[in-house]
Parts: structure tokens; sequence; C-alpha cells
């Protein structure tokens, strides 16, 4: 205490300790409510590296070499998980919403030198064609500006209305921010100026000149307190021809250092810290919604996967159709020739394998449409005309799992109502409005600041031997001089004050700070319906999972009947006691039982997928890795 008070006896030394103290007690303040987030810009060591440009490499747009080593004899064999991390490693709405990552943290940097955050995305990129995902919508509102198309971002934060019906106008609203960058100021200038006179009465020169330099420096910063402090350092020299100028040239010098401290209106660390404290928690929801990406990006290459076994399996059946259909053909023209068989079953024979052609077209036609949607998928690019046209062999077989392996509902709802990314990313957007709700209350009092400067100023310069004065040595002779008369209090200039604005009907603020309140209880509402909504989704998903499982059952055992249906009438058509005609349509009636088979096991694996995503167990059950989707290089062999 006693090195303090001798400090404050010296005015500078005593504005250079408050500085000090306030530096240090706003970089606490704001390294505890960062939380060590740390932005990934990079610098250089050259310290002229921050007025130059940072650039972003261009995409790296070569598929991932995993994909290589899924090629075998010309075929590309894929797994379900080979091609859930061949999509963490080239699908394209993950790179793009990859970006939205680094692009929330630039709100970081730039909300820590108390500029105005601009907003972050918050929605899902489904870009890709194929299969799409349902369920609740993605994001919550308030976190700054309004998604763009295709969850990229647009527009300035906290402008316009936000996403759900939710209004998010007034978010980060309150008193005026400044920077807390240092900034430094400079004039520097050279004149020579000269006059004609009329008469001699005034300088005593008929044609009046001054050559003056003004050299003039100032710092100035703020802190999250809502403090700022200036320093100014003005330097000035004037030489002139007048006889009746005492000194010529006359050198002044003046400091002051001055400290305003707002004690109502703009006081303390939250409305000063406010910009930081939603851009760092819109940082938490760009991790939020990011993830909400992967697991509505996985999802979609799960039912896309298995729009491909479909279709792979039901080509398989329309082949396996069309080869029954073209023997029985060829038969029955061989029992024609021995007139075994009326012309009439060769003709209905013809017919069959007409149609069995058509299904098969179509069935390949579709595989090949399912194949290319899943490379599109699963590649950054399909230059290679050899992979464009590459068929895709599925390996990962449709089964239904055991019934009493599932949860009950209670236990899904639960676990949904902890896994999901929308219900955090809308406690995050509830927390941002309850800072900006303080801060609209902070605004609505009057201004009131403290000020205080204190300052000196000096004087030197050299006798002019005109004007035959001897009072000049007073002073000092050169620069370094009048800078020594400044500092030494010999001529103090101090003030103590305080500044006062009482605006009489505050109507602005007053209407900024109750809109305020109505949009964070308009956003209470909107957290509750989406817990209600996530709550009907997943008992949608599971009643739905139960009726698919049903329906599989079923078309199984409607194909085992037809299955034996075609055996009997095979062994009756060997017997002699059946056509060939017969043959044909129980096989047919066989054909469209597996593919309705096919189909019903389809819709239960997605199903099940979309159950598996509104419960948000997605990454979970497939092994995934929220590190290796932010770079998109999978570690997992």
């Amino acid at each position: 205490m006693l090195h303090w008070k001798s400090k404050l006896r010296n005015p500078i030394a005593g504005a250079a300790m408050v500085l000090f103290v306030t530096a240090m007690v706003s970089f606490s303040q704001e390294n505890s409510t960062t939380q060590q987030l740390r932005l990934d810009i990079p610098h250089s060591s050259n310290p002229f590296g921050t007025y130059t440009p940072t650039h972003v490499p261009e995409p790296n747009l070569a598929n991932s070499p995993r994909i290589d080593g899924l090629i075998q004899d010309g075929k590309l064999y894929l797994s379900l998980h080979d091609a859930i991390v061949l999509a963490l490693e080239n699908n394209l709405d993950i790179a793009i919403a990859r970006f939205n990552i680094p692009i929330a943290e630039t709100d970081i940097e730039r909300t820590k030198a108390g500029g105005f955050f601009r907003g972050v995305d918050t929605g899902v990129v489904q870009n890709t064609p194929g299969a799409g995902v349902g369920g609740v919508g993605t994001g919550a509102a308030g976190a700054g500006a309004g998604g763009g198309a295709g969850g990229t971002s647009s527009g300035a934060g906290g402008a316009g209305a936000g996403s759900s019906g939710l209004v998010q106008s007034t978010l980060g609203t309150g008193t005026l921010v400044n920077s807390y960058d240092p900034l430094i100021t400079g004039t520097f200038s050279l004149e020579h100026y000269t006059q004609p006179l009329s008469n001699l009465r005034l300088y005593g020169v008929p044609s009046f000149q001054l050559n003056t330099f003004i050299g003039n420096a100032k710092y100035m910063q703020s802190f999250s307190t809502g403090t700022t402090v200036e320093f100014r350092f003005q330097n000035n020299r004037s030489a002139t021809n007048s006889i009746f100028t005492n000194l010529s040239p006359q050198l002044d010098s003046y400091y002051n250092f001055e400290i305003i401290q707002p004690l109502l209106a703009g006081f303390g660390f939250l409305p000063n810290l406010r910009y930081l404290m939603i851009a760092k928690n819109n940082r938490k929801i760009t991790d939020a919604s990011f993830k909400d990406q992967i697991i509505t990006s996985i999802s979609q290459i799960e039912n896309m996967y298995w729009d491909l076994v479909s279709a792979y399996d039901d080509e398989q059946v329309k082949e396996r159709s069309l080869d029954f259909a073209q023997q029985t053909f060829e038969s029955d023209k061989k029992q024609l020739e021995l007139q075994a068989i009326p012309q009439m079953d060769v003709l209905k024979a013809e017919g069959e394998v007409a149609r069995s052609k058509q299904d098969m077209t179509i069935a390949k036609t579709t595989l090949l449409f399912q194949e290319l949607l899943l490379k599109n998928a699963l590649t950054k690019n399909l230059d290679d005309p050899m992979l464009a046209a590459m068929p895709i062999v599925p390996t990962t077989s449709m089964r239904l799992q055991d019934d009493a392996a599932e949860p009950p509902l209670e236990q899904m709802v639960a676990e949904a109502m902890q896994n999901r990314p929308e219900l955090y990313e809308s406690a995050l957007d509830l927390e941002n409005r309850k800072i900006t709700r303080k801060s609209a209350e902070n605004a609505l009092l009057p201004s009131l600041a403290l000020e205080g400067y204190y300052g000196g100023t000096g004087l030197a310069g050299q006798l002019n031997p005109a004007f035959g004065g001897t009072n000049a040595s007073t002073v000092g002779k050169d620069w370094p001089g009048a800078v020594s008369s400044a500092f030494n209090n010999s001529s103090p200039d101090y003030l103590v004050g305080l500044q006062l604005q009482i605006p009489l009907r505050n109507r602005v603020a007053k209407a900024d700070q109750y809109r305020s309140e109505l949009e964070y209880r308009q956003a209470e509402l909107r957290a509750q319906q989406l817990k209600k909504q996530i709550q009907i989704d997943v008992t949608n998903a599971a009643y739905a999972l139960e009726q698919k499982r049903a329906r599989v059952e079923a078309a199984g055992q409607s194909r085992d009947l037809a299955e034996k249906t075609f055996e009997i009438t095979q062994q009756e058509q060997k017997l002699g006691a059946g056509s060939s005609y017969q043959t044909l349509s129980a096989q047919h009636d066989l054909s469209v039982a597996e593919s309705a088979l096919v189909a019903a096991e389809t819709d239960y694996e997605k199903s099940r997928v979309e159950l598996n995503r509104v419960i948000g167990a997605t990454l979970d059950l497939n092994h995934i890795s929220i590190a290796d989707a932010r770079t998109g290089v999978v570690q997992q062999p």
C-alpha cells in the first residue's frame, strides 16, 4: 500500500499505474470469458503481418486414396462402413459445412477487439442428390445471421428475423462498444506561409513569412471495463521573420493523459464483452450444428446405400426371372416342333419374355442411377470416366434385428433429449438472448462518465535578434528543453469532472429492451416446442420401425409361399399335370414377392436409420469421430 501511494505522488506514474491495473483486470476477465478458445489464424513473426491478408488455400478436389483400395476386377466393392468413411473424407456437403467452424472462430477474434459479431450459420447442407433426411428443423435461431442457401453464411448477425418463426433482431443490443485494439495516430506537417502586408505596424515587415512544423501523436485504447484511455503528445515549431516575435524559432510541447470511465450505462464487463460472449456461444452452436451435419449426411449416405442394395438385389431378381422366362420359351419352341404343346403356350411364353425384359431394363437402369448417386455422394469429383462407369457391388446385407433388443420408448426419448444437437443449440441461443436482455437493461440507464486528465505544457526557442528582448533566457533553447519543461510539472493542466446525459423519454432504448424481453420469451416457448417435437419424432420413428418389421415378416412369408407354389407348379409340369404357362405365372408371382421383400427390407433399414438419427445415436453406432470429420481424414483402416 505504501508503494502504491508513493507512485501516485507523480501524476504521470499514477496514470500509468491506473492504465496497467485496468489492462490487467480487463485481460483477466476476457481470458475467463473466452474459456481458452483460440483462433487458428496463422500469424507471422513479421510485425507487418498484421497488415497483410491471410489467404485460404484452394479446396482439394482430389478423391481420397481410400477409394482405390476398394476396387477389384474393375468393380467397386463397398460395405456400409466403407461408404460412411468415404463420405467423411469426400462428401462435399460435409466439406462445405466444415468451413463454418473457422468462420465462427473469426467472430471470436473480431469480438475480442470489440467488434460486432457477424453471426454464424446453423443450417444443414443437403445439396447431395439422393435420399433426403426428415425431422425437426436444424439450427438454433438467434445464433447470428440467418443461414444462406445450403447452410452457408450470409448477412450480419442479429439482423432481421430468425428461423422457425423466431425474431432475433435485438441480438447484441446495448451501449456502444469501443475498440479494444490500441490505436496510434500521428499528424506530421511542414508549412511555409507568406502574407503581404499593407503596413508595418502588425509584424514590422512588409511581407510576413511563417514556417511551421507540426508533429502530433496520440495513443488510444479501450478496455472491457468500459474504460477508455488516451495519451496525446503535441509538438509545434514555428519560425517567423517578424521583428515583434520574442522567440524564433519557437518550440511548443504539450502532453495530456486522459481516462474516461462510464459509471451507469456501459459500466461493467457484460455490456462491454457481450459481443465476445455471444461469439463464443455461437462457436459452440457451430460445433453442435456441425455434429448435426454429420448425423444428417451419414443418415443420407446410409439411406442411399440401402437404396443401392435394394436396386442391386431387385436387379438380380429380375435377371433370374428373365433367365427362367427365356429358358421356358426355348423349351416351349422345341416342344412345339414336336407338336407336344399348342402354339398358344409358346406365344404366352414369348409374351412373358418381353415383360421380363422390360422389368429387367427398369431394374438395371435404376441400379445404374443409384450407383451414380452413391458415387457422387462419396467422391469430390467424377472426372475419371472409369470410376464414373464402374459398377458397385454392395457387401453389406440387410438383416432383421431382434425385436427384443430394442430399448423401451421412454429410454429412447431420454436418449434423444440428451444427444440431439438441436436442444444444445437452443440452450445456447437462450443464453445469447439472456446476455442481450441484460445489456439492453443496462442501456436504459443515463450516461454518466467520470473523466480525468493530467497534462503539461513546455516552451523553448532561440532569441529573436530583431526583437532585442532578454526574457528568452527563462526557457530552453531546443526541442528537448521544451519536452523537459512539459513533463517537469512546472505548467500543469489537470481536470476531474463528470459527463452526464439523460434522455428524457428514452423511447429507443426502452423499445429495444422490451423487444429483447419478448424475443427471449418467444425463444423459451420454441425450446419447449422443440422438446415436444423431438418426443413426437422418436415415437413416430419407433412405431414406423415396428410397422416396417411387420411388413418384412409378411413379405417374407409371401415370398416363401410363392416359392413353394412355384416348386409345386414345376413338379406338376414335370408330371404332365400342368402347363409351362402356369409355371411361368408362378415364377412371375415369385419374382414379384421377392421384389416386395427387397422393398420391405429397404424400408425397414431406412426406418432404423431414421430412428438412430432422431435419438442421436448415429455417430456412436457407426463409430464416427467428430475430430476425423472436422479434418476430413479418417484414421480407421
